[in-house]
């Protein structure tokens, strides 16, 4: 049962990247009320869920590091979770930096431009690994409720969404050419890995930290900029929504 409904999960996944860019409501000033919906659900889920998780693997990383050079941190797991936020916002900043400066021009016509293909695949390529992790997750999560795999569907499928409009935004077309089907492909590959083989808990302990950093990042990210016009209601009523699902169910 598990297995089929995380591969319908992985479906859905993949018809979001593909068709995410013919979903016309998500405009970009002012923000779209769903988008500020759903960063609220994807920060509900990070703070109830992946951060809870984050304790117990900070079990495994203190077994692992205790005698070793790191054992002078007490917080091994949260410290790989904010430099997962550090990296995404580096990375952020790259791609929009070299948009912007890759030719001197007014304003608008700077906002047109498209990132420096290397750049591009820097970006992408970090978005890729993001999203193999929620892939293997997708199957390899342990759920506490028997709507566990639900509510990671729901958080991380409205956040693929909020992605997708900000890395079409910044990087145009190569990202319809080519981004949207990397990452489609990533998730598949995480979620055959995890179907195939179980990764060791150490690496997994690291991955869904970045994870965590990362989402946090990308929902403020897209949610704090003023000119975006953004709703702090809707990004409330996400937020305490999703967060009294997931305490209740």
């Amino acid at each position: 049962m598990t297995f089929w409904l995380s591969f319908v999960f992985v479906i859905g996944f993949i018809l979001i990247h593909i068709f995410s860019k013919n979903m016309r409501f998500l405009k970009e000033v002012p923000r779209s009320r769903f988008l500020s919906v759903a960063g609220g659900i994807s920060v509900a889920y990070v703070f109830l869920h992946l951060l809870p998780d984050l304790g117990r693997y900070q079990e495994t990383l203190q077994e692992e590091l205790e005698s070793g050079f790191w054992s002078f941190l007490e917080s091994h797991i949260y410290v790989i979770a904010m430099i997962g936020l550090v990296l995404f916002y580096g990375l952020e900043k790259m791609a929009v930096s070299s948009r912007l400066s890759k030719h001197r021009a007014p304003k608008k016509a700077e906002e047109d431009e498209e990132s420096p293909a290397g750049v591009f695949w820097v970006h992408i390529g970090s978005f890729t690994l993001y999203n193999a992790i929620i892939g293997y997750l997708l199957i390899r999560e342990e759920y506490t409720r028997e709507w566990g795999m639900v509510f990671f569907f729901v958080a991380m499928g409205v956040h693929f969404i909020t992605n997708d409009r900000g890395l079409r935004a910044t990087h145009k077309e190569d990202y319809d050419k080519y981004g949207r089907w990397l990452l489609t492909t990533a998730i598949l590959i995480g979620w055959l890995i995890g179907v195939l083989t179980e990764v060791n808990e150490l690496v997994i302990s690291v991955l869904v930290a970045l994870l965590a950093g990362g989402i946090i990042l990308n929902v403020l990210k897209e949610e704090l900029p003023e000119e975006r016009e953004s709703s702090f209601t809707a990004f409330c009523l996400g937020l305490f929504g999703y967060s009294i699902l997931l305490l209740l169910l």
